[in-house]
């Protein structure tokens, strides 16, 4: 018997990401945003826009907004200045905003979410990032404090992987051996702590974790 094929999926939370502005704008829900040129890269970097449970895209311009667009385009700027400062990889492409319902979906192997504990997905939405992630794509998320947003996600990730299980990718898994060893892990308190106090209950929320179908 086979064992469970991995699903890519990336799981950082309590990371807080500073950026540098850059204008790229979403469309579907009545926004205007270019992707740019279509530059041949090694890595796209690929945010994900989802619909909000709050009833909007939650995008505001200039990294102001909630939801899918939190953060956005400073953040991902600033990833990708990093990314480029201490790899080798070639990634020239500007940034890509990628809509479920469109056929860009799966142009790019690599895609961030952001505020997941907000997203919210139609059966056919669902079905494509099912479809998506069963094709080899891999999908970062990030940026979520607690239980409830813990279970708001993961209501989220049982429509889209009804049948998946999630497990702690141990320590000595070749992603934590990738750029640097890394050895030993800890959690960085966030914003929420410094507010209230309030410790993220999961102790190994800062670490990866990846779906098995």
């Amino acid at each position: 018997m086979k064992p469970p094929r991995p699903v890519h999926l990336l799981l950082l939370t309590g990371i807080g990401l500073l950026a540098l502005q850059r204008g790229s704008y979403g469309q579907r829900f009545g926004y205007y945003y270019s992707s740019g040129p279509n530059v041949p890269s090694e890595f796209y970097w690929s945010r994900l826009q989802y619909r909000s449970i709050y009833g909007n895209s939650g995008f505001r311009a200039f990294g102001g907004g909630g939801g899918w667009s939190r953060d956005f385009p400073k953040a991902d700027n600033d990833c990708l200045i990093v990314l480029r400062r201490l790899t080798h990889i070639n990634s020239p492409s500007p940034l890509n905003v990628v809509d479920l319902q469109s056929d860009h979906l799966f142009d790019y192997p690599w895609i961030y979410a952001v505020d997941v504990n907000t997203w919210t997905f139609s059966d056919e939405e669902a079905k494509r990032l099912h479809d998506y992630l069963l094709k080899g794509g891999f999908l970062m998320v990030d940026d979520f404090h607690g239980e409830d947003d813990w279970q708001h996600f993961m209501a989220g990730m049982r429509q889209v992987l009804p049948d998946a299980t999630v497990e702690d990718l141990k320590d000595e898994d070749e992603i934590y051996q990738v750029l640097y060893d890394i050895n030993e892990k800890f959690q960085i308190s966030s914003e929420v702590y410094v507010n209230t106090g309030r410790q993220a209950p999961r102790e190994q929320w800062n670490q990866a974790r990846a779906a098995h179908v």
